[in-house]
């Protein structure tokens, strides 16, 4: 149960004087939040040879429990996000989590799904089990193995994350829904290729760090902006290093309510998770504005009294460049049309006023698309706890999220803060 405002905080060290500095500081905040992540776990991104999805499931499923001290046997519920859609021939994949320890049989589990957004619909059921005082203690696992699956198939499998009806016979598959996207930026706004090419090279210049990315390669902005043999067009105004990599993977998050998160070693409270969604067929919407982003962006903000600038960083889906330079314009970096600004000018490199994907992102990172989502909460975690190492920003105080599955039609935010 959460405590009521002005009561002091749990602590297990019993350091009273602290708690009582400590309590009018956090009491309000705390009054909002429901749920924090306690632990967490992350496979590298990649062809990983000799993996099934069972095992990169049961892999994380058990590295995360331990990180978070917490036992099996005191899990309340499992989620699962896994999008699948034909990359795996096992497709009744909730209780495969069980597996990772006899202990867990008999949890309630639930496999989620929302397109590329899957990982964090699986967070936020998670939070919604124990915002509803269902669950303490919830196990979120995302997972995704891709790399198994022929080229062809792929492209097949990620089109069902578009309006089928209208949008299948786009050429280039999903890369080519986003390069038709990209060239109406471009007819609309003029030629970006600068800013896509600085983007990318921002994200590979950060995925170096990332022990997790799947490409640790700075590219560097002359190779990402000339079209080549090793980087050539791929779907309208794109190029290959446009666009997010083809990836297997798996991380999980272990959720607590905010009391027993105080009494563990460590707590990234969710102080606010928003989740927007649009229309399907982008013939219903104007592409270029990312509505259903900027509506979860603006929720999210609202709730916690934040401005975008109090932010210390952002976790923004790249999965390929046009998105994150339209996502700086949805979240309120810039105005309509001018999201170039915020990577000319450096706002959103590692040093600047909000980074944005320090962790390389999915451009570096990869895309296993259950996994995704997951991942963004576990290295935002990692950033507030101040262990992400290489990818440390400077005194991280409060991380942003952005998920979004299809384009920009299942829309994800959370913001995060440690309070432990």
């Amino acid at each position: 149960m959460l405590r009521k405002a002005g009561e002091p905080r749990l602590n297990i060290y019993g350091d009273s004087q602290l708690i009582a500095e400590e309590s009018d500081q956090i009491s309000a905040r705390e009054a909002s939040m429901t749920a924090c992540i306690v632990g967490w776990a992350h496979t590298p991104f990649g062809k990983l040879s000799g993996e099934t999805i069972e095992s990169l499931i049961v892999r994380v499923a058990g590295e995360a429990l331990a990180d978070a001290g917490i036992a099996p046997k005191d899990v309340d519920e499992i989620v699962l996000g896994h999008f699948n859609a034909g990359f795996s021939a096992q497709d009744f994949t909730a209780a495969l989590v069980l597996q990772a320890s006899p202990d867990l049989r008999f949890k309630r589990a639930t496999r989620v799904e929302n397109a590329c957004a899957t990982g964090s619909a699986a967070v936020h059921q998670g939070i919604k089990a124990i915002d509803a005082r269902a669950a303490r203690v919830v196990l979120v696992v995302g997972a995704e193995q891709m790399t198994t699956t022929p080229a062809a198939e792929i492209g097949r499998n990620l089109l069902k994350a578009s309006y089928v009806r209208e949008e299948a016979d786009i050429e280039g598959g999903f890369a080519g829904i986003f390069g038709k996207i990209a060239g109406l930026y471009f007819q609309k706004w003029g030629d970006q290729s600068d800013a896509l090419a600085m983007i990318a090279a921002k994200n590979h210049k950060n995925g170096v760090g990332n022990p997790y990315a799947q490409m640790r390669k700075d590219l560097g902005y002359y190779f990402c902006r000339t079209e080549s043999e090793k980087n050539p067009f791929v779907a309208g105004p794109l190029k290959r290093t446009d666009c997010s990599l083809v990836s297997d993977g798996a991380a999980a998050v272990v959720l607590a309510d905010v009391e027993t998160a105080l009494k563990l070693k460590k707590a990234v409270a969710l102080r606010a998770v928003e989740h927007v969604q649009d229309f399907l067929p982008m013939s219903k919407r104007d592409i270029l504005k990312f509505e259903g982003c900027s509506h979860a962006w603006q929720k999210a903000l609202a709730k916690t009294g934040l401005k975008l600038g109090d932010l210390s960083f952002v976790e923004t889906h790249d999965c390929f460049t046009i998105a994150e330079l339209i996502e700086y314009e949805a979240m309120g970096l810039t105005p309509e049309g001018q999201g170039a600004r915020a990577i000319a000018e450096g706002w959103t490199q590692k040093d600047g006023k909000l980074p944005v994907n320090p962790s390389g992102g999915l451009k570096a990172k990869g895309h296993p698309i259950g996994a995704t989502g997951v991942s963004m909460h576990a290295l935002a975690a990692m950033q507030l706890m101040g262990v992400a190492g290489d990818l440390q920003v400077k005194n991280a105080r409060l991380g942003g999220i952005f998920n979004m599955g299809g384009a920009a039609v299942a829309n994800y935010v959370s913001i995060l803060e440690r309070i432990k």
